[in-house]
C-alpha cells in the first residue's frame, strides 16, 4: 500500500470526483430514483442468490421479475427490510430473493414500484461458479505483478554493509514495487500477511483442490506461480534463521535508497526492525515453504530450489522463530496475529512431516487462540481487553483454527476447536442481525485510537475505524470480506454443517458468506465491481493507484473520511494523492478471493 503523493491526473479525478457525487447522493448529478444491485461476476447455481433494490420513492411496496437468458422464470413480492440512514437519507432497501433459480443461464432482476422500473446487471449462474470465473485472471494478476528488477539481486541491508539476493516475488500494489511479508509492524496489531500469503494460497489450493485447476487448464499456470513464490521466500530466509521482512523504497519517492528494511508511518521513516517475526509474514511464510514442499512431491515439480530445501527452510526458520519470535515483535510481546500464524506454521509443517513435536505447538497455539475469545465471543488480541479487529484478515483466526481441526487426533481438543469457531462466527452473524444491514456488510467490535491510547469503549460499525494505531492506515476492506466469506465456509463445515444446504453450511453462514463476495463483486450502493475486468463499472484510474491489471482488486469501500469510527461511507472522493485508498490494487484481496472460491468450490 503506497500512501505518498503523487502528481494529479486530471482525467482520473474528475472521472472519481463524478462517481463519488453521484454515489454519496451529492447534488451534482442526479442519483437514480430506483436502483437493483446484484454481484455482477459469478453466482453458485446452489448458492444463495439476493439482489439489494435501493428506493428513493415513499413506496412501501414492489415487484420483481426474474429474467433468465432475457425470459422471465419467476416473478414475486419485494421483502422490505429495515430502515436504514447511515449511508444517506431518503432511501428504503429492499431485497429479491431467487435463490430457488438453479439452472445455468444469464440472470438479470427488473423492479417495478410506483411505476418506475429498474434493472440489475446480468449476473452469470452455473455451479462452481466463483472459481471458474476467476481462478485464470487472479492467477494472471499474480504472474504480471511479478518483480524481475535485476537490481535485487544485491540490495543492502539497512543500518549494516551487508548485500543479499532478494530477487523474485510480487510487487505489493498497483502503484508499490515494494515487496513485503508484512507491513505495520510499528502498530502491533495491524500486520497483514502479503507475498507469504499469497504463496501459501496457491499451494494450498493447487495441493487440496487440484482437480479445480486441471479442470480449468491452469494446474501448468498455480504450480508455477506457487514455486516462484516459494524460491523468492527462499532467498529472503537469512542464514541466521529469520526472513526478511520488506524490501522498499518509500514507494519510489525522493529517489530513496532501495534496501531490506522495517518502517513507519506515513513518510516510510527505516528502521532496523526487519527482521520477521510469526505475525510480520514470518509464520504465514513457513506454512507456505512447508506447504510448497508437499506440493513438490506430490506433482513431482519444481521450482529453482527442490521439495526438500523448501522444507528444510521451513524447518529451520521455524525453530528460529519458537527461540527468538519476542525479539523481532515491535513491542516485544506476542499477540493474536502471532499465534494464529505460529498455527498455520505449525499445522502445515505436521503435515509435511507429521513429527509430533508440530503437533504438539499447534496444540499450544490453538489453546492460546481459545483463551483469546471471550464470553461475549470476540477474540482478544492483546493481553488486556483489545478486541481484535483487522482491515485484511479478520477471519484468519477461524481459518487457522479449521486447518488445524482437520490435522488434531485428539477429539477433546477437537471439540474445543470446534466451540470457539461456533462462538465467533455466532457472534459475527449476531452483530450482523443487531442493526439494520441491506446489504448483510460484516461489521466489527473495534476501539479507537487517540493521543497514545486505546478509547475506553467498545463500538461496533460497518468499516475500519480511521483512529487507530497506525496512524494513517485505513483502506477498503476488500481481503477482509473474503477472509470473513472464508471463515464461514470453512469454520461453518467444522461447527455448523449441512450437508444438503448451499456450500456444506447452515443457510445463514452460506448467506453471509456469499454476501461479502457479492460486495467486492458489485452488489454494493457504488454498483461497483473491485475486481478488475469484470461486470458492469470497476474503479477508475488514478495516479496515486498506479497500474490496473485484470484479477487485481482494489481495495474498496470505506467509511467516511472524516469519521474517527469509520462511520457513514465513501468511496474514491479525493483529493488525487489519497485515491490509493480505494482504488488500488493489493495483492492480498486477489489471494483471499482465490482461496474463498476454492472454499467455495465443491467439495473435490
Amino acid at each position: 500500500m503506497r500512501p505518498a503523493s503523487r502528481t494529479i491526473s486530471l482525467f482520473p479525478l474528475a472521472l472519481l470526483a463524478l462517481l463519488a457525487q453521484t454515489c454519496t447522493g451529492a447534488q451534482a448529478s442526479q442519483p437514480e430514483p430506483l436502483t437493483v444491485q446484484i454481484n455482477q461476476v459469478a453466482l453458485d447455481s446452489n448458492g444463495p442468490k439476493i439482489a439489494v433494490v435501493e428506493s428513493r420513492s415513499d413506496a412501501s411496496a414492489g415487484r420483481y421479475r426474474v429474467l433468465q437468458d432475457k425470459h422471465q422464470v419467476g416473478e414475486g413480492e419485494l421483502r422490505a427490510l429495515p430502515a436504514f440512514t447511515e449511508w444517506g437519507e431518503g432511501r428504503r432497501y429492499f431485497a429479491a430473493d431467487f435463490s430457488s433459480f438453479t439452472q445455468t443461464g444469464t440472470y438479470q432482476i427488473v423492479v417495478d414500484m410506483s411505476g418506475q422500473s429498474a434493472a440489475s446487471a446480468p449476473v452469470p449462474v452455473h455451479a462452481n461458479a466463483l472459481f471458474s470465473t476467476t481462478a485464470a485472471s487472479l492467477l494472471d494478476y499474480f504472474k504480471k505483478s511479478r518483480n524481475t528488477s535485476s537490481a535485487d539481486h544485491k540490495i543492502r541491508i539497512y543500518g549494516t554493509p551487508r548485500y543479499v539476493d532478494v530477487w523474485g516475488g510480487w510487487n505489493d500494489a498497483g502503484g508499490d514495487n515494494g515487496k513485503y511479508l508484512s507491513h505495520l509492524s510499528y502498530a502491533h496489531f495491524f500486520n497483514p500477511q502479503q507475498a507469504s500469503m499469497v504463496t501459501w494460497v496457491l499451494a494450498k489450493t493447487a495441493d487440496s483442490t487440484p482437480s479445480l485447476y486441471r479442470q480449468a487448464g491452469l494446474e501448468a499456470a498455480v504450480l508455477e506461480e506457487a514455486f516462484w513464490g516459494a524460491d523468492y521466500l527462499h532467498r529472503i530466509l537469512d542464514r541466521q534463521g529469520y526472513f526478511y521482512m520488506t524490501v522498499f523504497d518509500k514507494w519510489g519517492t525522493n529517489n530513496a535508497e532501495r534496501v531490506v528494511t522495517g518502517f513507519e508511518g506515513i513518510d516510510g521513516v527505516y528502521t532496523r526492525n526487519y527482521k520477521s517475526s510469526f505475525r510480520a509474514g514470518g509464520g504465514m511464510a513457513i506454512a507456505a515453504l512447508a506447504r510448497a514442499s508437499i506440493l513438490a512431491r506430490n506433482s513431482g515439480k519444481h521450482g529453482r530450489y527442490t521439495a526438500s530445501t523448501y522444507l528444510a527452510d521451513a524447518q529451520r526458520a521455524f525453530d528460529h522463530l519458537e527461540k527468538h519470535n519476542r525479539e523481532y515483535c515491535s513491542d516485544g510481546v506476542e499477540n493474536i496475529i502471532d499465534d494464529y500464524t505460529a498455527l498455520m506454521a505449525a499445522t502445515e509443517l505436521h503435515h509435511a512431516t507429521h513429527q509430533q513435536r508440530y503437533l504438539d505447538a499447534a496444540r499450544l497455539r490453538a489453546a492460546h487462540l481459545n483463551a483469546r475469545l471471550n464470553a461475549s465471543g470476540v477474540f482478544i488480541s492483546d493481553q488486556g481487553e483489545r478486541p481484535y479487529y483487522h482491515g485484511a484478515e479478520a477471519g484468519f483466526p477461524i481459518v487457522s483454527l479449521a486447518y488445524y481441526h482437520e490435522a488434531e487426533t485428539d477429539t477433546l481438543l477437537r471439540n474445543q476447536a470446534s466451540k470457539t469457531i461456533a462462538a465467533a462466527l455466532s457472534k459475527q452473524l449476531a452483530m450482523n442481525r443487531s442493526v439494520a444491514n441491506p446489504y448483510n456488510y460484516a461489521r466489527q467490535t473495534f476501539r479507537t485510537f487517540a493521543d497514545g491510547r486505546l478509547s475506553d469503549s467498545s463500538y461496533e460499525g460497518f468499516f475500519m475505524p480511521h483512529a487507530n494505531e497506525t496512524g494513517y492506515w485505513w483502506q477498503g476492506e476488500s481481503a477482509r470480506l473474503s477472509s470473513l466469506s472464508t471463515a464461514a465456509l470453512l469454520g461453518g463445515r467444522v461447527s455448523n454443517p449441512d450437508p444438503a444446504g448451499a456450500f456444506g453450511v447452515s443457510k445463514e453462514l452460506a448467506e453471509f458468506a456469499q454476501n461479502q463476495i457479492d460486495w467486492t463483486l458489485g452488489r454494493n450502493p457504488y454498483g461497483m465491481t473491485m475486481l478488475y475486468g469484470f461486470g458492469k463499472l470497476n474503479p477508475p484510474s488514478a495516479e496515486s493507484a498506479g497500474t490496473m491489471l485484470a484479477g487485481g482488486i482494489s481495495n474498496g469501500i470505506t467509511g467516511a473520511q472524516d469519521s474517527p469510527l469509520g462511520a457513514g461511507i465513501a468511496f474514491a472522493p479525493g483529493p488525487d494523492e489519497e485515491q490509493w485508498r480505494w482504488v488500488e490494487q493489493w495483492i492480498p484481496h486477489s489471494a483471499w478471493l482465490l482461496l474463498n472460491a476454492s472454499a467455495m468450490a465443491p467439495k473435490q
